[in-house]
């Protein structure tokens, strides 16, 4: 089957935020997440979800494959360099949907040839092509990307394309890979490409623009008007480095300034504010408060003239409406005398759908909540369902869990921590001080369990305004050459960096043992 635009004015949106929006510094992702990011980019109406890089490792694999079996309308894609047993293993990844596609890539740049790949031009194109040949043989959707096209040489850039839409491609992809790339020169690329390529016409052609020079929505904006169809980009804009482009920006651009573009997408708008604050949880990326579109002060207006103007109408400083992205606006504000069924009602309305058991729970930390603060607010509610989704861990995943807790600080002495971890039937007691009451306690969860591994990032965030609010944390522990991720959130947030350090480090676990059993080693794109 293959994809083909019908409408001339429709641009295909292939969101990477499962592929490319991993590869961000500090962002991991389990199975159960990823397979929850792409239902919801489903309902949020994406044209094409890249699922992952297949044979990156076993559990990229596994969480491409169940994607492929769970997730239904998208095309689902996954990532292959032009070698043949990276191509065969994204099809097993991907076959069981009944929309696959297999994306493979190959740099064109004269840089990537020289420094990286070591080849000529004539033997890239043959590897690209026989690349697009292999995948052809699996399915009939296959897209092609040029790595580094904006730093390649133009007519090269069309030979190679020639020749892999020749040889059945369907997609081709001319990214600007380390958003070198400035709206006039890429837009310029793109046209080039339309001018000499003789069969363009017979793929849609895609960007993949990166945000280095803080340019990517520019640019995919410029390669559109140019002729490309089809935009790579991400939730929230994350991304290796700077990021890729910023799904919900471009989208808005598209819909905000129709008349301008003439351009529109697939995209229920009204959904965006909910994808963005799913990705964020799950990542522990903190969105900036001025981030655009879904930043905290996208629609706040401070200064008095503009505040006069918004009463008089808003259409004086808001040109799309916080309803258009699915803001809510103002909280609802909840407390301890709430109801079960009301809390039911606002957690399915937050976008939630919890087994009774999941409810069971989420409620029961609720009124927990409810009782040490005395407004819960929507942000609340969302931490606490994200939370009882993610209870049950991966199997193999749990070795430690935290038993007890306590610490001492003050203004003469060095904090201390008590904690008890459990693993398995016995109970682990340490203590340690530490620079801080975080600082001890990650200390004597270091000390019980021996780990070798040590903590590059740490991250703190408040999910709600005042002092009584939650805590958000994410930190990233570093074992040579392995990294992990521990999230967790809580009205502590000693507690939480406690929870937090000991999932990054059942991960750590995780995935150590697993590189003993079988492991693949591949460079990133």
């Amino acid at each position: 089957m293959k994809e083909r635009p019908i409408d001339n004015k429709r641009v295909y949106i292939f969101d990477t935020t499962l592929r490319d929006g991993e590869q961000s510094p500090g962002a991991s992702l389990n199975v159960s997440e990823k397979l929850e990011i792409a239902q919801v980019l489903a309902e949020l109406g994406v044209d094409i979800i890249e699922a992952g890089f297949p044979i990156s490792s076993e559990g990229d694999f596994e969480a491409v494959k169940t994607i492929a079996e769970r997730v239904e309308g998208p095309v689902i894609c996954g990532l292959a360099r032009a070698l043949p047993k990276d191509i065969d293993r994204c099809w097993e990844a991907i076959r069981s949907n009944p929309r696959p596609r297999i994306h493979t890539f190959i740099a064109t740049s004269q840089v990537h040839l020289e420094k990286k790949l070591r080849k000529s031009p004539a033997e890239v194109i043959e590897l690209a092509v026989e690349a697009v040949k292999r995948a052809r043989g699996y399915c009939e959707n296959v897209e092609f990307s040029t790595e580094d096209a904006a730093r390649s040489d133009r007519d090269y850039i069309c030979e190679i394309i020639e020749r892999c839409i020749a040889a059945g491609a369907t997609t081709i992809n001319i990214p600007d890979t380390v958003g070198y790339s400035n709206p006039w020169e890429y837009g310029g690329l793109i046209e080039y490409v339309f001018a000499k390529a003789p069969n363009v016409h017979d793929a849609v052609i895609s960007v993949h623009c990166h945000n280095d020079l803080g340019l990517a929505v520019a640019n995919s904006l410029a390669a559109v008007r140019a002729g490309a169809r089809q935009v790579e980009c991400t939730i929230n804009g994350i991304g290796e480095r700077a990021g890729n482009t910023s799904l919900e920006e471009f989208v808005m651009n598209l819909a905000t300034r129709h008349g301008f573009f003439g351009f529109h997408t697939g995209i229920r708008t009204e959904k965006i504010f909910r994808a963005s604050r799913m990705v964020s949880n799950f990542t522990g990326i903190v969105v900036q408060p001025n981030k655009a579109v879904v930043g905290a002060n996208a629609f706040a207006h401070e200064a008095g003239i503009h505040q006069d103007g918004m009463i008089k109408d808003k259409s004086t400083y808001e040109i799309m409406t916080p309803e258009s992205v699915g803001w809510r606006g103002q909280s609802l504000v909840m407390g301890k005398h709430s109801g079960r069924n009301a809390f039911t009602k606002r957690l399915q309305e937050l976008g939630f759908s919890l087994s009774p058991e999941q409810v069971e729970r989420a409620f029961e930390e609720f009124k927990e909540l409810a009782d040490l603060k005395k407004d819960v607010f929507d942000e609340d509610l969302e931490a606490i369902a994200i939370r009882v989704q993610n209870l049950e861990p991966e199997v193999g995943a749990e070795t430690f869990s935290l038993e007890y807790l306590q610490t001492v600080t003050s203004l003469r002495e060095r904090p201390r921590a008590v904690v008890s971890l459990r693993c398995g039937e016995e109970v682990l007691d340490g203590t340690a001080t530490g620079d801080g009451p975080v600082d001890a306690v990650c200390n004597a969860i270091r000390k019980i369990t021996g780990t070798p591994s040590r903590m590059v990032d740490y991250r703190i965030a408040a999910i709600t305004g005042g002092t009584d609010a939650q805590g958000s944390v994410s930190l990233t522990l570093e074992e040579v050459p392995f990294r992990s991720v521990g999230r967790a959130s809580g009205p502590d947030i000693i507690v939480a960096s406690a929870e937090a350090y000991i999932m990054a480090l059942n991960i750590l676990e995780q995935k150590k043992s697993s590189a003993r059993i079988s492991s693949v080693s591949v460079t990133q794109p």
